[in-house]
């Protein structure tokens, strides 16, 4: 392991060895306190994760098994499942809860929490799609690789080859898999399979693959990574030949396999869109609402609220029609606004560094303001960067990547030049504030760096808790006094607008069995978003069922609890006293979240 990496997973190795019986056989440790022992407990159950997931590794910034992918397979499941009903057996009968700290009970309310939803979503592993647009191992093997596997040496460079050639076993237990839920009558609707297919041929594209003397994009991520080595030139072109060798002898059979499987496959698409239509779908989508809002709001309740704060968000959208003295109807301005070639950079590779420009000014701006909403701020950095070439068709507007846990990777806020037509300058503040500071890198860059918490807490999501905090994030700036410009105002309100809609057509298309043309005209009527944003949104609900429904339920959970606390403390509120607890316990499934805020306030009145 390199000696800059994993420095805080080493301590926890080496915490692991003194704390924990090191027979790895027993889940027993050995220690006295019982909150010790709880949390002896979690950390080891956290650091089995890591050592049997490679990804994870990556993803943390650790080398360790570098050259290997995590095991995909049906029998990998199957131990998974059965790992964690004994990790919640063990726990159940040996710790006693009432023995326990504060702090120690709420981090055993989530383990138990986390374990008894895996236990329940079991039984619909298959009601998925896992290869779609919006992710697959056929976009994040390159994904990965090229933002997360760094080469500093030869090894290195080794191991990324090493992954190459085992990505060929990883396809195959997709298919495998795919074929299982073909049989269940579990297959993609017709749109996902031209996505797929062309992120697929994309990867496979160009040198060594074809005679272009163009470099595929794995083939450059390489080279440009073993280039930057200092070694002799032999070492460097021995390392050339095996990457091209194991892109043509393994990646692209790979590749090649699972094209042919889905042209195939894209004969027998689903013509309907809801998971409603899935075996057992319906109890699927409430258990997906249950899991994604953490709340006990039905399909219908959600669906009304979204339909209510639809409406309210347009009596303020049209408050700013005002402003800017437009006359005539809140759709006409909608289109007034798309249509004004001065709310949009240029189709240019000139316009689109420029949107990355001001994206990274907005940030810096921001930076400079924390002091004023928080006490505990992140020690990771954040950078804003394009979507790479490869996927940018295909990725969503913009997105967060979490930093290393050892600060090796800053946070990234990537944005998506693709069309620039998607990406209207009225909506960059909003949209930096929510996918960065500070909103997805306050909140998850925090998480990862507390003390005082087991690791599974750093790095769990609930989505209504995570999102709904970055949603609540671009309205904080308008109380500071950002979107000073009225059409920005206007783009905050279309952002919001945006997740109040998401609430109608996602419980429309999978409990009221919309089709997507009629979710595309929701967004259509109701948004002044272009038609090329609300298909791919349309497309996100059917293939991720409920997960959009996190947003709108969580800022307004978080709003609804920081008006409990303004109205009961009243002089003695402080916002980043109510952001410090928020924040500073990790990710929480909201109904925690708020017993949490009600603990502070008690403690306020005392």
């Amino acid at each position: 392991m390199d000696d800059r990496k994993g420095i805080i997973v080493l301590f926890i190795i080496a915490l692991g060895m003194i704390l924990l019986n090191p027979n790895k056989a027993s889940l027993e440790p050995r220690v006295v306190d019982e909150s010790e022992k709880a949390n002896a407990f979690f950390e080891k159950v956290f650091q089995d994760r890591i050592d049997r997931s490679p990804e994870f590794k990556m993803w943390l910034g650790i080398k360790e098994d570098q050259g290997h992918w995590d095991d995909n397979s049906e029998r990998a499941s199957k131990v998974a499942l059965a790992r964690t009903k004994r990790e919640l057996r063990w726990l159940q009968n040996n710790i006693a809860y009432d023995k326990l700290n504060e702090q120690t009970q709420l981090s055993h309310d989530l383990f138990v929490f986390e374990h008894e939803r895996s236990i329940a979503n079991y039984k619909y592993r298959y009601h998925n799609y896992p290869l779609n647009q919006m992710h697959g191992l056929q976009s994040g093997i390159p994904a990965d690789l090229i933002s997360m596997h760094k080469v500093n040496n030869i090894q290195d460079a080794q191991n990324y080859i090493s992954r190459l050639r085992r990505s060929q076993t990883l396809f195959k237990h997709v298919l495998i898999g795919l074929e299982k839920r073909r049989a269940k009558g579990i297959i993609p609707p017709e749109f996902v399979f031209p996505h797929v297919l062309r992120d697929c041929r994309n990867v496979i594209s160009n040198e060594p693959f074809e005679n272009t003397g163009i470099p595929s994009t794995l083939l450059a991520d390489f080279t440009e990574k073993v280039n930057a080595l200092d070694i002799k030139i032999r070492q460097r072109d021995r390392l050339l030949v095996q990457a091209k060798t194991a892109l043509v002898k393994h990646v692209q059979p790979a590749y090649e396999e699972l094209i042919t499987y889905f042209e195939n496959l894209q004969n027998e698409a689903s013509q309907t869109d809801g998971v409603w239509d899935l075996p057992d779908g319906v109890n699927f989508y409430n258990m997906r609402l249950a899991n994604i809002t953490t709340t006990d709001l039905t399909a219908e309740e959600i669906h009304n609220i979204g339909l209510q704060e639809v409406d309210r968000i347009h009596a303020e959208m049209r408050n700013i029609m005002q402003q800017v003295g437009f006359e005539g109807t809140l759709q006409e301005f909608f289109v007034y606004v798309n249509n004004d070639d001065s709310h949009f950079y240029p189709e240019t590779e000139q316009g689109k560094a420029d949107y990355v420009a001001e994206a990274t000014r907005i940030v810096d701006e921001m930076r400079a303001k924390l002091d004023q909403l928080f006490i505990t701020q992140p020690k990771a950095d954040i950078i804003v960067k394009p979507v790479e070439a490869f996927r940018e068709e295909s990725a969503g507007k913009a997105f967060y990547q979490s930093p290393a846990l050892d600060g090796s990777r800053p946070g990234t806020y990537y944005v998506n030049t693709f069309d620039m037509k998607v990406v209207p300058k009225y909506q960059m503040e909003a949209l930096a504030y929510h996918e960065g500071i500070p909103g997805h890198h306050m909140q998850i860059a925090i998480s990862q760096e507390l003390e005082n918490i087991p690791m599974f807490r750093k790095f769990g999501w609930y989505t209504a808790y995570g999102e709904g905090w970055a949603l609540y994030s671009e309205y904080i700036p308008k109380e500071m006094g950002f979107y000073t410009d009225p059409y920005s105002d206007f783009g905050r309100l279309a952002m919001e607008l945006w997740r109040a809609c998401r609430l109608v057509v996602d419980t429309g298309i999978h409990a009221k069995k919309w089709t997507r043309e009629q979710g595309i005209d929701y967004y259509m009527n109701n948004t002044p978003n272009v038609e090329a944003d609300v298909v791919k949104m349309v497309e996100r609900h059917i293939v991720m069922a409920a997960q959009a429904t996190g947003y709108k339920i969580g800022m307004l959970k978080i709003l609804e609890l920081r008006e409990k606390a303004k109205s009961t403390l009243g002089n003695a509120f402080d916002i980043r006293e109510y952001h410090e607890v928020v924040l500073t316990n990790g990710r929480l499934p909201l109904n925690i979240l708020e017993k949490q805020v009600d603990k502070w306030i008690a403690s306020k009145l005392n």
